[in-house]
């Protein structure tokens, strides 16, 4: 019977996909399992009930180039995008992503003074990277992706090369960080020198869109930004240990960059698309997809595709059927894979 097993190595992630056909009430089933390599994976089915070979098949395949568009290869040294059509989009540059923290830790961090704050910005994370007079945008998946004309009209102005980490947010980008100058690659350098390096370079040119995301370095400097977001509704802050290097990839817990959000957002699937513009939402339990509920698409926002992936904000979700409140649609995310559309990621009532 037809079975693979995919995997993905990228910084500090290490991920397993397998796929497999089997038979089952004289049909066939197409089932999958992920998570973690080395650890329990996480099983579900694409088929609820048996269906022919052909069918299954035609799940199975598509189910297999899903995950091998997303970076998924054979063989376990797992490299992103290997043998795909998105090779030659790949960068081979991936950002450290962040873990998120209870609000009850966020004293602890103010206190410390190894520990900066910064405003999280309601955005997409984007990395700039400039080389001779080519200038692109790389994605948190690590693809190559265009960039808005401000921005590029920002970086052409630089003299020389650099790689830039932030939040891009309409047509401009809130950089926080800096990974490359000239020929001198600096992710191995303390966070404290990379911001320092990042000021410095941002001083050497002009630029109306790039702007550097302003921090708080002090202990009453970074209360009072923090609650300053909170009153005026921010999206939240990132707290960053000033003593750590650039680890591309999220750790399994923790890590030296942390975020705390004062509004909630979510990652979902697209379940169905609902009639009078609305879509249901699902998410991914450990075993099953699960209902996440509905949410209402507005008229000057195009209706997203069954299967797609999309990012809403909520007030919190109901633990006993798991649907969120009062949720606003943000739009479409083709940076995010499905099997990180996971239940843990929600904030419930308390």
């Amino acid at each position: 019977m037809d079975s693979i097993t995919l995997y993905y190595t990228q910084g500090s992630s290490d991920k397993v996909y397998q796929a497999r056909i089997e038979s089952k009430d004289g049909g066939f089933v197409v089932n999958y399992a992920f998570g973690r390599r080395g650890t329990t994976l996480s099983a579900g089915t694409k088929t609820n009930t048996a269906v022919n070979y052909d069918a299954a098949k035609g799940i199975y395949d598509k189910l297999v180039n899903e995950k091998k568009a997303k970076g998924y290869t054979p063989g376990e040294d797992g490299t992103p995008y290997q043998n795909t059509d998105r090779a030659s989009a790949s960068t081979g540059i991936h950002c450290q992503l962040l873990n998120s923290i209870e609000e009850d830790q966020i004293e602890k961090l103010i206190e410390d003074p190894a520990w900066w704050m910064q405003e999280k910005h309601d955005g997409r994370r984007l990395l700039i990277r400039k080389q001779g007079d080519t200038i692109i945008g790389i994605n948190r998946l690590g693809l190559a992706v265009a960039l808005p004309e401000t921005l590029v009209a920002d970086a052409e102005r630089c003299e020389i090369d650099f790689i830039i980490d932030g939040e891009a947010v309409g047509d401009g980008l809130h950089a926080f960080d800096v990974l490359l100058i000239e020929s001198d690659e600096i992710g191995g350098l303390r966070y404290g020198e990379r911001y320092l390096r990042l000021m410095n370079l941002l001083a050497s040119f002009q630029h109306r869109h790039i702007q550097l995301t302003k921090t708080a370095f002090t202990v009453q400097d970074k209360r009072d930004l923090y609650m300053r977001l909170k009153e005026t509704n921010a999206e939240g802050v990132v707290l960053k240990d000033t003593n750590a290097p650039y680890i591309a990839g999220r750790p399994a817990s923790g890590g030296p960059h942390l975020k705390f959000k004062f509004v909630e957002t979510a990652s979902f699937v697209v379940a169905k698309v609902n009639a009078k513009r609305s879509i249901a939402l699902k998410l991914f339990s450990g075993q099953e997809w699960v209902g996440a509920g509905n949410v209402t698409i507005s008229t000057n926002q195009e209706i997203p595709a069954e299967g797609s992936v999309v990012e809403c904000r909520y007030l919190y979700a109901y633990r006993e059927s798991g649907c969120i409140y009062q949720p606003v649609y943000l739009g479409t995310r083709d940076d995010i894979p499905a099997d990180e559309c996971v239940t843990s990621q929600l904030k419930y009532k308390a």
